[in-house]
């Protein structure tokens, strides 16, 4: 425990990498994570206007070749937001993954947006006996907001139970 180490404090990325380069040089985890986490990675934004292809791997495992489908218009824009859509990805990993992205033009499947349900609505008689209700009520900002909640209620009330 006398001995001081050579080079003093280093930063435990740079250990780390180190000991997990033979591990992600044979199992590759990273390259099937870029596909499944890339809107993750790159945001909404740039997921829904491009898509990862392959990842050609550098020397050791580390600082390879991402190839990307982009739509035409977003090309331009994303090869100036090559250093950032980088450091996003080396962030995410937390090692030098990937030294440069290659684009390649071409249609990119949009994908389906699932539409909200519309709020369930209240029968016409329990919107009646809501009135009737609320006909004692004389401020109109009042009357406005009770019908609303009311409403809200008599429909979660009419609409059918999905957890059972």
């Amino acid at each position: 425990m006398t001995k001081k180490r050579a080079g003093g404090l280093r930063a435990i990325g740079a250990e780390s990498s180190k000991a997990t380069s033979p591990i992600r040089r044979k199992r590759g985890f990273f390259e099937a994570s870029v596909f499944s986490d890339w809107t993750a990675i790159v945001g909404p934004d740039l997921g829904d206007q491009c898509v990862p292809l392959r990842l050609s791997r550098g020397p050791e495992g580390e600082g390879g070749t991402l190839h990307v489908r982009v739509t035409g218009p977003l090309a331009l824009e994303l090869q100036h937001l090559e250093p950032q859509v980088i450091e996003r990805i080396n962030g995410f990993y937390g090692f030098r993954a990937i030294a440069r992205l290659r684009m390649h033009q071409g249609p990119i499947a949009t994908p389906i947006k699932k539409r909200t349900p519309l709020p369930p609505k209240a029968t016409d008689e329990d919107m009646a006996t809501l009135e009737q209700q609320l006909d004692s009520v004389t401020d109109p900002e009042l009357r406005r907001a009770l019908k609303g909640l009311g409403e809200s209620i008599m429909a979660r009330k009419t609409r059918p139970r999905s957890d059972s």
